[in-house]
C-alpha cells in the first residue's frame, strides 16, 4: 500500500491484495510517462502527451487505445473487458471508465478516473 501506514496491533506496514492491489498497479501503470522510469523506457503510457491534442473521439480513441497497450503490457493480472474514454468538453478532461478481470477475481471491477492536463 503507498499509504506506508502501519498496522494498529503489529506496527508492520499493510498490504494490499485483490482487486486493490491490480487497480493500484494500473493507476501506476497510468500516471507514469514513457522514459519516466530509470532502465524501464517503456513502461508507462504517452496519455499526458496526448491530453495536449485537439479534444476529440480520436483522441479520445488513441488514449483508449494506449491505455489497453500499456495494462496489457505491464500488467498480468488484469484482463481488459471494457474501456471508455469520453471527452468533457466543458471541463477540458477525459472521463475513463475502465472494467478489467482479475486472475483471482470473481466479479469484474471497474475503475473511474478523470484524465486533464495540468497546465
Amino acid at each position: 500500500d503507498l499509504s506506508f501506514e502501519p498496522h494498529p496491533v503489529t506496527g508492520d506496514l499493510l498490504k494490499r491484495s485483490d482487486y486493490s492491489a491490480i487497480s493500484q498497479a494500473i493507476e501506476n501503470i497510468l500516471l507514469t510517462n514513457h522514459y519516466e522510469k530509470p532502465f524501464n523506457p517503456g513502461f508507462g503510457t504517452n496519455t499526458r502527451k496526448m491530453l495536449f491534442e485537439l479534444m476529440d473521439n480520436v483522441t479520445a480513441a488513441s488514449i483508449s487505445e494506449e491505455i489497453r497497450n500499456a495494462i496489457n503490457n505491464h500488467e498480468p493480472r488484469a484482463v481488459i473487458e471494457d474501456i471508455q474514454v469520453l471527452p468533457d468538453y466543458e471541463n477540458n478532461k477525459y472521463s475513463v471508465k475502465l472494467t478489467f478481470s482479475g486472475v483471482n477475481l470473481t466479479a469484474p471491477v471497474t475503475i473511474k478516473f478523470f484524465l486533464e492536463r495540468v497546465r
